[in-house]
């Protein structure tokens, strides 16, 4: 169902094509994007070679080293060793942080030798608001002089010291913070507090239905009770569930349980997407089970899943209770990662950015989290009891109804839409309008 927004102030909205998280941030911006376009840096028409080769290397570097920390022993080392130079320091105690690192220096110099410059340039013809998704298209906008203002979206539920300038007390960047970490984070960095925004994570119109929220309450209406087979948790905190999402909401009809599992852009940990078809085997022939798998752009993921859910004696029940999201641009699979969302009852997924889609009354099941920015994503989700680590994935037919029996999942449900902050969408889109009385107040309780 599609939602219609007022137009309102237009902005250009520059994200980078690297794995799918400042994408997907980006994707429901489109609707203040100017001519509804969203920018990637890396990208676009006419971006220099050499440009292109530099964010080209670099995307491949990531990719490659996800993929080789599964090797044994050498693997994790070698990732140990990098993600030293994105680590995000311990919160506590409370110090200054403002003194740069090592990998924003790196970046800068590249910065300073040309590297953006074309884009800003472009950008220039057309002056409006920036907002990017990418600390280093900020970066290269400051540098190199945008006219127009700045805003950086962070994208994690904690960020590096890398997402903020050389000089953050005279940096003329702003920050939209998904969350009150983020934000608090931000002045420990040296932003000025005026500079910085607690919005919360840009959320898709069509998974909420508008600042309402009428499609996200309808949706988890449906979800519940999926989620609480045995209704423990749905008999004791029924009127709080009417009174959270509306009579017209509660209780609603059945679908059948259905698991939506993504793997993250490098296609890392598919394997295990196929070891959950294989222990929930029993309930996809009873028709009692339905599973996403989510492939994004990747053939190479998508031929996995296929061959894989073939040899498994399920090939009959692809395209019915074995679905394969896959399409061939992003832009095409968050459509259809959106929609399957309307259906979805758990969320199985690395703590990625994915981790904010909590807000969508979405319980997330946690694949061992990927670097330094998911270990605190992690901690987060615990921290608002809306996340929980996976069991031993061969066990899944065991541990996963027990929980479902518990009612936590339909408990971790209500949890992650009354904590998890989802009003950034419309929140950015009051702020760059410079209405911001009109944003919508964030919760601070239990941001971690």
């Amino acid at each position: 169902m599609k939602v219609k927004i007022k137009n309102g102030q237009k902005a250009h909205v520059v994200a980078v094509d690297m794995g799918y998280g400042h994408q997907r941030a980006a994707q429901p911006l489109h609707i203040m994007a100017y001519r509804g376009k969203i920018i990637n840096a890396n990208r676009y028409p006419g971006v220099p070679e050499s440009d292109k080769k530099f964010w080209e290397k670099s995307r491949e570097f990531y990719e490659w080293l996800s993929k080789f920390k599964k090797t044994p022993v050498i693997g994790q080392k070698i990732w140990d060793f990098f993600d030293r130079f994105q680590q995000i320091p311990q919160f506590y105690p409370k110090r200054d942080l403002s003194e740069s690192n090592a990998q924003l220096k790196w970046f800068m110099h590249f910065i300073k030798k040309g590297w953006g410059k074309d884009l800003i340039q472009r950008l220039e013809k057309k002056p409006l608001p920036l907002i990017t998704t990418f600390f280093v298209t900020a970066f290269m906008a400051e540098y190199y002089n945008y006219s127009e203002e700045i805003y950086c979206l962070a994208t994690d539920t904690d960020i590096s010291r890398t997402w903020v300038s050389l000089n953050p007390a005279q940096s003329r960047i702003n920050y939209f913070a998904p969350n009150y970490r983020v934000e608090q984070r931000l002045k420990l960095y040296g932003v000025r507090p005026e500079k910085i925004f607690l919005t919360g994570f840009p959320l898709p119109n069509e998974n909420l239905g508008g600042p309402d929220l009428r499609i996200l309450k309808k949706d988890l209406g449906h979800r519940l009770h999926n989620l609480d087979p045995k209704k423990r948790y749905i008999k004791v905190y029924k009127d709080t569930i009417r009174r959270q999402l509306g009579p017209s909401c509660f209780p609603c009809y059945h679908h059948p349980l259905t698991i939506t599992f993504a793997v993250g852009g490098a296609g890392a940990q598919r394997e295990v997407g196929i070891e959950i078809v294989k222990s929930l085997s029993r309930k996809i022939r009873k028709n009692q089970l339905r599973i996403n798998l989510v492939a994004g752009i990747r053939n190479e993921v998508n031929n996995y899943f296929k061959s894989n859910v073939r040899n498994l004696g399920l090939g009959k029940y692809l395209g019915k209770n074995i679905k394969i999201i896959h399409a061939p641009n992003k832009e095409e699979y968050f459509r259809k990662f959106n929609r399957a969302l309307h259906t979805t009852d758990i969320l199985w997924t690395k703590p990625s950015e994915l981790s904010f889609y909590t807000a969508l009354g979405l319980p997330i099941i946690m694949t061992p989290p990927i670097g330094s920015q998911e270990i605190f994503n992690r901690k987060w989700l615990t921290t608002i009891a809306s996340g929980i680590d996976q069991e031993d994935v061969k066990y899944t037919y065991q541990w996963l109804y027990d929980w479902l029996d518990s009612g936590w999942f339909a408990e971790a449900a209500m949890e992650g839409f009354m904590e998890a902050p989802k009003f950034g969408t419309y929140n950015i889109q009051k702020i760059i309008a410079h209405k911001l009385e009109e944003t919508k107040t964030i919760k601070t309780v239990l941001q971690y």
